[in-house]
């Protein structure tokens, strides 16, 4: 049976509410969800425990602080043992302008979201950091027209 067995109506509204907005005072959470601020506090702290809610914080507008380029990069790994994917890992979370790192069942072994002031900073971590990462082989970037829907 997993965590999410024991959850009910309640608290997945609960998580609905506070991903909508973080901020919500437990009363404010609690009148929207039924419940008195006790109650939902406890409910809230039981499933912060369990990592439902890994934590909160603020969204930025990248566009507004001049961090509106963003390049989605396909990796292919000269090797895919798993020491040669855990050296990879930890080097790209090391990267600051890597925003995302998913490893992918694809074609390719890892799918980077780049976030960067223009096209010329971004050639430059394609070039000396995300090219450099251990073990890979080849990159293909896709550029971001206009983001539709973000989270």
């Amino acid at each position: 049976m997993s965590e999410t067995d024991h959850l009910d109506r309640i608290d997945r509204n609960i998580l609905k509410a506070l991903e909508a907005d973080g901020r919500l005072s437990m009363a404010a959470l609690g009148e929207q969800v039924g419940l008195s601020k006790t109650p939902v506090q406890a409910r809230v702290r039981r499933l912060e425990s369990l990592g439902l809610i890994k934590g909160y914080r603020a969204v930025i507008d990248r566009l507004r602080l001049g961090e509106g380029h963003v390049a989605f990069v396909q990796v292919k790994m000269s090797d895919t043992r798993s020491q040669a994917l855990a050296e990879f890992n930890a080097a790209a979370q090391a990267i600051p302008q890597i925003e995302e790192c998913h490893m992918m069942a694809a074609n390719f072994d890892y799918l980077l979201k780049v976030r960067s002031t223009d096209i010329a900073a971004y050639r430059r971590v394609l070039g000396e950091a995300i090219s450099a990462l251990p073990h890979v082989a080849q990159t293909s970037t896709f550029v971001v027209m206009e983001a539709v829907k973000e989270t």
